[in-house]
């Protein structure tokens, strides 16, 4: 399928035109193979990514602030990393990070834009996750990728999100946020908060729970978690 003609699409359409690629990818029976297709079809264009901000996460960036965290001696996972902003931002803070993603693509991209980087960036299934990995990382951030999968695998994505963090470590997940007014939706599909509760069931204490608005949509609701590892 062809996302794209132009570089100032906006981004209600991107997004519109990503769903339909999805959609047509998980009729299929492949719920993530759309990923591949969507950046080999940017073909090198970030403004194609409706997700890719060129910048880290403004919301991992003000927990990082708020929180004066810093990551000497402790390993970081970046789950779904895209083009790495995310990554480069946490290997600045002292981290030793890994970001993985199942686009190839995605992965040489994010090499090319840092070369000189830090990161060891690898191309991975969250489904089919490296046993080298598991209850490994000090810090995982989840951004977006859960409710870029459909509620059909959501409590497995969860548990294998879960897997990845080391004993006592933590897991910040930033994800859009279900209203209580909505109705059923589309991609991205909304988490209900009663969904999340999933991570207490695998042994993590919820240290805080944001609830707040979209800083530049406030038509969406975002959600920001921070869980500890205490099993």
């Amino acid at each position: 399928m062809r996302i794209l003609t132009d570089n100032i699409m906006p981004l209600t359409k991107l997004i519109a035109d990503t769903g339909k690629l999805a959609e047509a990818s998980i009729a299929k029976g492949d719920v993530t193979g759309w990923f591949e297709e969507l950046y080999v079809a940017a073909s090198g264009d970030p403004k194609i990514i409706p997700w890719a901000d060129q910048q880290p996460k403004r919301y991992l960036i003000e927990w990082l602030d708020k929180n004066n965290i810093q990551g000497e001696g402790k390993r970081a996972m970046v789950i779904g990393c895209g083009l790495g902003d995310d990554c480069e931002e946490l290997e600045r803070r002292g981290f030793d990070v890994t970001g993985f993603d199942i686009s190839p693509t995605a992965i040489e991209w994010a090499k090319q834009r840092s070369p000189n980087s830090k990161v060891d960036y690898q191309v991975a299934d969250l489904f089919k996750l490296p046993n080298a990995w598991l209850g490994t990382f000090d810090f995982v951030f989840e951004c977006y990728t859960i409710q870029a999968l459909p509620r059909s695998v959501r409590s497995d994505v969860i548990s294998k999100v879960a897997s990845l963090v080391a004993p006592n470590g933590e897991l910040l997940v930033v994800c859009r946020g279900w209203r209580d007014d909505q109705k059923e939706d589309n991609l991205p599909w909304a988490l209900k908060r009663e969904e999340l509760q999933q991570f207490k069931t695998l042994g993590f204490s919820e240290i805080s729970f944001e609830d707040f608005l979209d800083y530049d949509d406030p038509e969406r609701k975002r959600f920001r978690v921070l869980y500890k590892r205490t099993d």
